[in-house]
């Protein structure tokens, strides 16, 4: 074999390396969402949101990574045949997180999760897919046709059995309700993707006038508390202070009280973060405010404390920080700092990944 061909193969597998890891997370998120919506595991559910946006960037990498090997290489039938299917598989994995994402945020709306038959169908069809899930992917990697063309009659089998489940639903005495239902559900969802797919398209068009590409999302972030003059001040001022572009940052509180906490102001003026000006503020927010939260993190209890109804897509935490410090107690303020600094890191990577600054 020679040099080149040695490279080839070397940058080959590694792209098949980052498709099966895509894969792998992939097919987890898709069974935790699952469970979650068994559960009700609001946790967890919440978690594969977040974990979401990793995938994102590992799938944006493979992409990347392809790309550069028809660049340098310049394959030939069989390696061109494997990177047309990886862009087709890259892009379908990315589906099925998305999928995975939004049976998660489901999960979170449900008063309490699906009961008697309807939990049991739902267990039943999730089995199979990712049963056929599974196969598929095995399939895909092992680069296995006769797995694959057998895994194909899964897939139709699970086509008929969710068939019979839409049957099964319409026939009680609100089928004209759910059905109108359905059918508006579906209407709207087709209406939300046609405009995704419009605004990628004006992206694509302006990249291909100017150059210019999508810059990085940046995030609201939400830190609620009971009186916002603490907790969710220094929180909403670390954030600030170590990723100011990766996000926007306030906090509030059921109760605000009249001033910020005078042992926290001291604290972090001594770190250089001024807080003239600052007052603390509650949480009478409209439903279209909650709903540009990307996230909204609760620093004392549970965060529908605070907000009753989530938004759809936005993704509620609730941080364990113990016991409030007491006045006057710098070296235990020092301690809850380093906690929450350590916390809103790791948030702020989930979302941004080595980006986040």
């Amino acid at each position: 074999m020679s040099h080149l061909e040695a490279r080839m193969e070397k940058d080959l597998s590694r792209i098949r390396g980052e498709i099966r890891e895509l894969a792998s997370q992939a097919e987890a998120a898709f069974k935790n969402a699952i469970h979650a919506l068994q559960t009700g595991d609001r946790a967890l559910a919440y978690a594969i949101v977040l974990g979401d946006h990793a995938i994102n960037r590992m799938m944006r990498d493979i992409d990347r990574l392809s790309h550069a090997f028809i660049a340098v290489h310049l394959p030939s039938a069989g390696p061109l045949r494997l990177l047309s299917s990886v862009y087709r598989a890259n892009i379908e994995l990315e589906r099925i997180a998305d999928y995975a994402v939004t049976i998660a945020r489901e999960s979170v709306q449900l008063s309490a999760p699906p009961q008697g038959h309807l939990a049991r169908e739902i267990d039943r069809m999730a089995g199979e897919t990712l049963l056929m899930l599974s196969q598929s992917i095995t399939a895909f990697n092992d680069l296995n046709a006769e797995m694959a063309r057998s895994t194909v009659a899964i897939g139709d089998q699970i086509e008929m059995n969710m068939d019979s489940v839409y049957a099964e639903l319409m026939q009680n005495d609100r089928q004209q309700a759910i059905k109108d239902l359905l059918a508006v559900f579906v209407v709207f969802t087709q209406i939300k993707r046609v405009a995704d797919q419009a605004k990628n398209l004006c992206e694509e068009t302006i990249f291909a006038v100017t150059g210019e590409q999508k810059g990085p999302k940046v995030f609201n972030i939400l830190f609620v508390d009971q009186d916002n003059s603490l907790l969710s001040q220094m929180a909403a001022a670390i954030a600030r202070n170590s990723y100011p572009k990766s996000g926007r940052y306030r906090g509030g509180g059921r109760e605000p009280a009249a001033a910020l906490n005078p042992t926290l102001v001291k604290f972090l003026e001594n770190r250089g973060i001024d807080t003239r000006g600052v007052r603390p503020t509650g949480l009478n927010l409209t439903l279209r405010e909650l709903a540009s939260e990307h996230v909204i993190v609760s620093l004392q209890g549970p965060v529908n404390g605070y907000i009753p109804e989530i938004p759809f897509h936005t993704v509620a935490l609730e941080w364990d920080l113990g016991e409030l410090p007491k006045e006057g107690d710098e070296a235990q303020l020092e301690e809850l700092y380093r906690k929450l600094a350590a916390l809103i890191r790791d948030l702020m990577e989930s979302l941004r990944g080595d980006a986040a600054a």
